[in-house]
Protein backbone atom coordinates (compact mmCIF):
# COMPACT_ATOMS: atom_id res chain seq x y z
CA UNK A 1 0.00 0.00 0.00
CA UNK A 2 1.62 3.25 -1.12
CA UNK A 3 1.98 6.27 1.17
CA UNK A 4 1.57 9.86 0.02
CA UNK A 5 3.60 12.62 1.63
CA UNK A 6 2.17 16.08 1.01
CA UNK A 7 4.21 19.19 1.81
CA UNK A 8 1.96 22.05 2.91
CA UNK A 9 4.73 24.46 3.86
CA UNK A 10 7.38 25.28 6.49
CA UNK A 11 7.32 22.13 8.69
CA UNK A 12 3.78 21.03 7.90
CA UNK A 13 3.28 17.70 6.15
CA UNK A 14 0.27 15.47 5.58
CA UNK A 15 0.94 11.73 5.40
CA UNK A 16 -1.81 9.47 4.13
CA UNK A 17 -2.79 6.16 2.64
CA UNK A 18 -6.10 4.30 2.51
CA UNK A 19 -6.35 4.12 6.30
CA UNK A 20 -4.13 6.89 7.70
CA UNK A 21 -4.30 10.67 7.52
CA UNK A 22 -1.68 12.37 9.72
CA UNK A 23 -1.18 16.13 9.75
CA UNK A 24 2.10 17.28 11.29
CA UNK A 25 2.74 20.80 12.67
CA UNK A 26 -0.16 22.52 10.85
CA UNK A 27 1.12 26.09 10.47
CA UNK A 28 -1.25 26.89 7.60
CA UNK A 29 -3.65 29.84 7.90
CA UNK A 30 -0.99 32.25 9.21
CA UNK A 31 1.68 31.07 6.74
CA UNK A 32 1.37 33.04 3.48
CA UNK A 33 3.49 30.44 1.67
CA UNK A 34 1.44 27.44 2.73
CA UNK A 35 -0.48 25.55 0.04
CA UNK A 36 -2.99 23.05 1.39
CA UNK A 37 -4.85 20.79 -1.01
CA UNK A 38 -5.92 18.49 1.80
CA UNK A 39 -9.57 17.67 2.25
CA UNK A 40 -10.21 18.25 5.98
CA UNK A 41 -12.30 15.08 6.08
CA UNK A 42 -9.12 13.11 5.31
CA UNK A 43 -7.39 14.33 8.48
CA UNK A 44 -7.61 11.56 11.07
CA UNK A 45 -4.77 12.56 13.40
CA UNK A 46 -2.65 15.62 14.17
CA UNK A 47 0.90 15.31 15.52
CA UNK A 48 2.78 18.23 17.08
CA UNK A 49 6.53 18.37 17.62
CA UNK A 50 6.40 21.41 19.95
CA UNK A 51 4.36 24.45 20.91
CA UNK A 52 5.82 27.33 18.92
CA UNK A 53 3.21 29.15 16.86
CA UNK A 54 4.77 28.12 13.53
CA UNK A 55 4.16 24.47 14.51
CA UNK A 56 1.09 24.50 16.76
CA UNK A 57 -0.57 26.62 14.09
CA UNK A 58 -4.14 25.54 13.35
CA UNK A 59 -4.00 22.30 15.35
CA UNK A 60 -6.52 23.26 18.01
CA UNK A 61 -9.27 24.70 15.77
CA UNK A 62 -8.86 21.77 13.37
CA UNK A 63 -9.18 19.27 16.21
CA UNK A 64 -12.27 21.03 17.55
CA UNK A 65 -13.88 21.24 14.10
CA UNK A 66 -13.02 17.78 12.80
CA UNK A 67 -12.92 15.86 16.05
CA UNK A 68 -9.51 14.30 15.43
CA UNK A 69 -6.99 13.90 18.25
CA UNK A 70 -3.77 15.88 18.68
CA UNK A 71 -0.80 13.76 19.73
CA UNK A 72 1.88 15.73 21.59
CA UNK A 73 4.06 15.67 24.69
CA UNK A 74 2.16 15.83 27.97
CA UNK A 75 2.32 19.56 28.70
CA UNK A 76 1.47 20.57 25.13
CA UNK A 77 -1.34 18.03 24.97
CA UNK A 78 -2.69 19.39 28.24
CA UNK A 79 -2.65 22.93 26.83
CA UNK A 80 -4.53 21.79 23.73
CA UNK A 81 -7.07 19.88 25.82
CA UNK A 82 -7.75 23.00 27.90
CA UNK A 83 -8.59 24.78 24.63
CA UNK A 84 -11.19 22.16 23.75
CA UNK A 85 -9.13 19.78 21.60
CA UNK A 86 -9.10 16.01 21.83
CA UNK A 87 -5.61 14.77 22.68
CA UNK A 88 -3.20 11.89 23.10
CA UNK A 89 -0.56 12.79 25.68
CA UNK A 90 2.73 10.98 25.06
CA UNK A 91 6.24 11.58 26.30
CA UNK A 92 9.66 11.05 24.78
CA UNK A 93 10.22 7.39 24.05
CA UNK A 94 6.50 6.70 24.15
CA UNK A 95 4.56 5.43 21.17
CA UNK A 96 0.87 5.33 20.43
CA UNK A 97 -1.38 3.90 17.74
CA UNK A 98 -3.05 6.34 15.40
CA UNK A 99 -5.68 5.63 12.76
CA UNK A 100 -3.90 3.27 10.37
CA UNK A 101 -0.45 4.23 11.68
CA UNK A 102 1.61 4.77 14.82
CA UNK A 103 3.92 7.47 16.16
CA UNK A 104 6.82 7.40 18.58
CA UNK A 105 8.12 10.67 20.01
CA UNK A 106 11.90 10.93 20.10
CA UNK A 107 14.36 13.60 21.31
CA UNK A 108 14.79 16.95 19.64
CA UNK A 109 17.01 19.72 21.01
CA UNK A 110 15.16 23.03 20.86
CA UNK A 111 12.76 25.02 23.06
CA UNK A 112 8.98 24.85 23.36
CA UNK A 113 6.42 27.38 24.53
CA UNK A 114 2.90 28.43 23.61
CA UNK A 115 1.17 31.79 23.55
CA UNK A 116 2.53 34.16 26.18
CA UNK A 117 5.71 32.14 26.61
CA UNK A 118 4.11 29.40 28.70
CA UNK A 119 6.31 26.31 28.89
CA UNK A 120 4.87 23.49 26.81
CA UNK A 121 7.11 20.55 27.59
CA UNK A 122 10.05 19.05 25.77
CA UNK A 123 10.26 19.42 22.00
CA UNK A 124 10.18 16.19 20.05
CA UNK A 125 10.87 14.48 16.78
CA UNK A 126 8.13 12.20 15.46
CA UNK A 127 8.81 8.74 14.04
CA UNK A 128 5.69 7.85 12.09
CA UNK A 129 5.12 4.31 10.87
CA UNK A 130 2.58 3.79 8.10
CA UNK A 131 2.58 0.20 6.91
CA UNK A 132 6.20 -0.74 6.34
CA UNK A 133 7.32 2.89 5.83
CA UNK A 134 9.07 4.77 8.65
CA UNK A 135 9.14 8.56 8.37
CA UNK A 136 11.29 10.58 10.78
CA UNK A 137 10.13 14.20 11.15
CA UNK A 138 12.89 15.89 13.13
CA UNK A 139 10.82 18.84 14.36
CA UNK A 140 12.91 21.89 15.18
CA UNK A 141 16.32 20.80 16.37
CA UNK A 142 20.05 21.23 16.29
CA UNK A 143 22.31 18.38 15.20
CA UNK A 144 22.49 15.83 18.01
CA UNK A 145 23.97 12.40 18.51
CA UNK A 146 20.60 10.79 19.33
CA UNK A 147 20.18 10.67 15.56
CA UNK A 148 22.75 7.88 15.50
CA UNK A 149 20.51 5.91 17.87
CA UNK A 150 17.55 6.51 15.53
CA UNK A 151 19.53 4.94 12.69
CA UNK A 152 20.70 1.98 14.77
CA UNK A 153 17.39 1.18 16.47
CA UNK A 154 14.57 2.52 14.28
CA UNK A 155 16.05 2.58 10.76
CA UNK A 156 13.88 5.30 9.14
CA UNK A 157 13.24 5.20 5.41
CA UNK A 158 12.58 8.94 5.10
CA UNK A 159 14.14 11.79 7.08
CA UNK A 160 12.44 15.20 7.06
CA UNK A 161 14.99 17.72 8.32
CA UNK A 162 15.01 21.44 9.15
CA UNK A 163 17.80 23.28 7.34
CA UNK A 164 17.08 26.99 7.80
CA UNK A 165 19.61 27.78 10.55
CA UNK A 166 19.00 30.58 13.09
CA UNK A 167 16.32 28.59 14.96
CA UNK A 168 17.42 25.09 13.87
CA UNK A 169 20.43 23.36 12.42
CA UNK A 170 21.94 24.82 9.27
CA UNK A 171 22.28 23.00 5.93
CA UNK A 172 25.75 21.62 6.67
CA UNK A 173 24.67 20.20 10.01
CA UNK A 174 21.56 18.79 8.34
CA UNK A 175 23.80 16.96 5.85
CA UNK A 176 25.54 15.32 8.82
CA UNK A 177 22.13 14.50 10.28
CA UNK A 178 21.13 12.87 7.01
CA UNK A 179 24.23 10.70 7.20
CA UNK A 180 23.72 9.78 10.85
CA UNK A 181 20.03 8.91 10.39
CA UNK A 182 20.70 6.57 7.49
CA UNK A 183 17.42 7.20 5.66
CA UNK A 184 17.55 6.64 1.91
CA UNK A 185 15.33 9.68 1.21
CA UNK A 186 15.82 13.13 2.73
CA UNK A 187 13.28 15.97 2.52
CA UNK A 188 14.30 19.47 3.69
CA UNK A 189 11.90 21.71 5.64
CA UNK A 190 11.81 24.85 7.79
CA UNK A 191 13.62 27.11 5.33
CA UNK A 192 12.83 30.13 3.11
CA UNK A 193 9.49 30.73 4.85
CA UNK A 194 10.44 34.10 6.28
CA UNK A 195 13.44 36.39 6.75
CA UNK A 196 16.35 34.87 8.61
CA UNK A 197 15.99 31.28 7.43
CA UNK A 198 16.84 31.68 3.74
CA UNK A 199 19.27 29.05 2.48
CA UNK A 200 20.49 27.57 -0.80
CA UNK A 201 18.44 24.37 -0.88
CA UNK A 202 20.07 23.20 -4.12
CA UNK A 203 23.47 23.23 -2.43
CA UNK A 204 21.99 21.12 0.37
CA UNK A 205 20.55 18.72 -2.19
CA UNK A 206 23.93 18.37 -3.91
CA UNK A 207 25.71 17.55 -0.64
CA UNK A 208 23.08 15.01 0.43
CA UNK A 209 23.20 13.27 -2.94
CA UNK A 210 26.97 12.97 -2.64
CA UNK A 211 26.22 10.71 0.35
CA UNK A 212 24.39 8.39 -2.04
CA UNK A 213 20.96 9.44 -0.83
CA UNK A 214 17.94 10.82 -2.60
CA UNK A 215 17.19 14.43 -1.68
CA UNK A 216 13.64 15.37 -2.54
CA UNK A 217 12.83 19.09 -2.61
CA UNK A 218 9.10 19.70 -2.38
CA UNK A 219 7.51 23.09 -2.92
CA UNK A 220 4.41 23.90 -0.85
CA UNK A 221 1.49 22.04 -2.38
CA UNK A 222 3.65 19.28 -3.89
CA UNK A 223 3.52 15.60 -2.96
CA UNK A 224 5.51 12.43 -3.35
CA UNK A 225 4.47 8.78 -3.30
CA UNK A 226 6.54 6.26 -1.37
Amino acid sequence: MSVLIHFIGHSCFFIENESAGILIDPFISQNPKAVSKINPSHIKDIVLTHGHSDHLGDAIPLSVKIGCKITATFELADFCANQGAKVNAVNLGGSIKLNGASVKLLPAFHSSSVMGGKYSGMPAAALISVGDLKIYHAGDTCLHSEMKVVKEVYKPDVAILPIGSLYTMDPDDAVVAADWLGAATVIPMHYNTFSGIEVDVLDFKDKVEKLGKRCLILNPGESTQM
